[in-house]
C-alpha cells in the first residue's frame, strides 16, 4: 500500500467521529483541521507544529491564509487540476473568505470523493460534486514520511 492509499485508508477509519471544535481524536470528535491533525499522527507521529486555539471565524478579520500557509509548510503543493487519491484539499467556503476547509479525497475520476468533517455531520465521505470542486483552492499531497 503507498502513501497515498494508507492516507486514505486511515481517514475512513474516521467516518462516523462526530464533529468538535478544536478536537483531534478519532472516534471522540474533531473539525477538518482536527482530521488532518489525527491523520499526520496515525501516520507519521507527532504534529508538526503547535496548533493555537482557534475560534470558528478564525483569521476572517485579518484576511490571513493561515491555513493555507501552514499547509504549504508541512506539504508539497499540487496543480489543481492534478486530482489524486489520497491529496489534501483546501476549501474556500464562501467568495472573498480565507480558506479554511480541508478534506482528503478518497476517489478521482468520473466519481470523485473526499472525506472530511463537516459541521453537523461529524466525519464524512462525500461526492466531490461541481459545487465542492469550485471551492478547491490549493490540492497538496500529504508527506510519505517525515523527516
Amino acid at each position: 500500500m503507498n502513501g497515498a492509499e494508507r492516507l486514505v485508508s486511515a481517514a475512513r477509519g474516521w467516518i462516523g467521529t462526530p464533529y468538535v471544535h478544536q478536537a483531534a481524536t478519532r472516534g471522540a470528535g474533531c473539525d477538518c483541521l482536527g482530521l488532518l491533525r489525527g491523520l499526520w499522527r496515525e501516520l507519521h507521529g507527532a504534529e508538526p507544529e503547535a496548533v493555537p486555539p482557534y475560534s470558528m471565524d478564525w483569521s476572517e478579520a485579518q484576511g490571513e491564509e493561515r491555513l493555507w500557509t501552514a499547509a504549504q509548510r508541512h506539504m508539497r503543493p499540487k496543480a489543481i487540476a492534478a486530482a489524486a487519491a489520497g491529496d489534501v484539499l483546501l476549501f474556500r467556503m464562501r467568495q472573498g473568505a480565507v480558506a479554511k476547509h480541508l478534506g482528503v479525497q478518497a476517489e478521482a475520476g468520473a466519481a470523485p470523493t473526499f472525506i472530511h468533517a463537516y459541521s453537523g455531520h461529524g466525519v464524512v465521505e462525500s461526492p466531490l460534486s461541481v459545487p465542492w470542486q469550485r471551492r478547491i483552492v490549493a490540492r497538496f499531497e500529504f508527506p510519505e514520511e517525515v523527516t
